[in-house]
């Protein structure tokens, strides 16, 4: 195959928006252009005023492989990735069972890949309780990074650490330099308000979000910065969901510890006032709070205090949902949004005055950043993978069932108007999704931490041999 490019009025680049043309050879991006100076004899598609952005990066999915590949698995959620403009995904390591929380299922959940992938993949490991001595063997097996709850994560097969196991698995953390994604509740305060809670109705949102105060959320973030300080590991909070710790992020900034933030389009789009009795698909943990919450994380996102924007994609059957009842306690607390993040957060965003290349940053190369594979994606420039977005910024259009492409018709988001259509995505140079179509076969790789590092390119989902 030869030089193949691809021009548009609006390529964003990480030193702006500009007219020109993308030159894709093979599987890597060559160059970005001007119209005039495009390669001869390279076959050229014209997308006019739609933009191409890089392909996202998901560091926060939810792949349910194996063992509840119905709540959602390789497949589907891949497919829901590449109709949203994801090449590239990191699957957060419970959910599946085995949970990825030693070599033997790492293998497992490697096999589950095979032959399934509509985009790129890598896990991270699990740090839980009494697998401290795992998490070296992880890191050198490839996994790039690790997980843990401080709270009951919903599941049993992925246990919540305690101030006791984090003493025994950070020093193995900080030996691989890789990071520690942890799910930032401790649960006596939510324990303590849903005491308070035992005759309220748990059809009202409120009952459900006063049960997750947001000193569950500020004493977690104040111990992990604790332990930060004292071991020095790399720290990254998920699903960021008060403002309120905001000021506690800034002045981790200011002292110089190596800690990340991420927030969710759930955060920054919806708000506690509009969420009506019995509408469970919005549950998700920590809880949606309130509009003047979300202004507050659109302002730390816009002072770099926020580092990105990540879905927490967590797909589950619409029983589990609890959709009759309408009970907040007893349903799965998950938003599957793969599909519809980037109109979601480009809605939200260009109302409030961020341009495309903030939409870059947040949601493709922060996210590499994190998952170390910046060498190889999140950004238009010589040398990465040609993944990238053919996305309508201006279009608008009405949420439907088909919109979702997850495999579960549950969202939050059915019914609303959004702006920006995601018309095609590019993995490696070839098409993966292209209006509404999955046109080839399953072609997703698996990266590692090993080849990010060395800057050799993924395999395909086969395993490591």
């Amino acid at each position: 195959m030869g030089l193949l490019c691809y021009s548009s009025r609006r390529i964003v680049t990480p030193k702006g928006v500009r007219s020109g043309a993308l030159v894709v050879d093979g599987e890597r991006i060559r160059d970005v252009v001007a119209s005039a100076d495009v390669p001869p004899g390279a076959a050229c598609e014209d997308f006019g005023n739609s933009v191409l952005l890089p392909g996202l990066v998901d560091s926060h999915v939810h792949i349910n492989e194996p063992g509840r590949a119905d709540w959602g698995g390789f497949r589907t959620v891949t497919q829901a990735a590449a109709a949203g403009g994801y090449t590239r995904l990191v699957d957060m390591p419970l959910n599946c069972i085995p949970a990825t929380t030693n070599l033997a299922a790492l293998g497992v959940k490697r096999q589950a890949a095979q032959a399934k992938c509509y985009a790129d993949w890598a896990a991270w490991g699990g740090v839980v309780q009494g697998n401290a001595h795992e998490i070296e063997s992880l890191a050198e097996a490839g996994v790039l990074g690790f997980k843990c709850f401080l709270v009951h994560p919903g599941i049993d097969e992925f246990t919540m650490v305690t101030g006791a196991d984090l003493l025994a698995a950070l020093p193995h953390v900080a030996r691989t330099g890789l990071p520690l994604l942890v799910h930032a509740e401790l649960p006596g305060p939510i324990a303590e308000a849903t005491k308070q809670l035992h005759n309220a109705d748990w059809r009202v949102y409120r009952t459900y979000l006063d049960s997750r105060p947001e000193q569950a959320e500020l004493q977690a973030i104040e111990l992990m910065l604790r332990l930060c300080r004292e071991f020095g590991f790399r720290l990254h909070i998920v699903h960021l969901a008060t403002a309120r710790a905001i000021d506690l992020f800034r002045a981790a900034r200011t002292e110089g510890l190596p800690v990340t933030v991420e927030t969710c389009p759930h955060y920054l789009h919806l708000e506690a006032e509009r969420i009506v009795d019995g509408a469970t698909p919005c549950k998700c943990a920590p809880p949606i709070r309130d509009r003047k919450n979300r202004e507050k994380l659109w302002d730390a996102l816009r002072e770099g205090v926020i580092d990105m924007v990540v879905t927490d994609h967590s797909p589950c059957p619409p029983a589990m949902k609890n959709l009759q009842q309408g009970n907040f306690q007893s349903a799965w607390g998950g938003v599957a949004s793969l599909s519809l993040a980037l109109p979601i957060v480009w809605t939200e965003a260009s109302s409030r005055g961020f341009a495309l290349n903030d939409i870059a940053c947040w949601m493709s190369e922060k996210p590499a950043q994190l998952a170390g594979c910046e060498a190889h994606a999140g950004r238009l420039v010589p040398g990465v993978d040609a993944n990238f977005v053919v996305f309508d910024a201006d279009a608008e259009f009405t949420v439907a069932e088909d919109s979702l492409h997850q495999g579960q018709a549950v969202s939050p988001y059915l019914g609303e108007k959004l702006r920006g259509v995601v018309k095609r995505t590019y993995l490696r140079g070839s098409v993966v999704f292209d209006q509404g179509q999955f046109p080839a076969e399953p072609m997703g790789r698996e990266f590692s931490s090993r080849r990010c590092r060395a800057g050799t390119s993924a395999r395909h989902c086969r395993g490591i041999e």
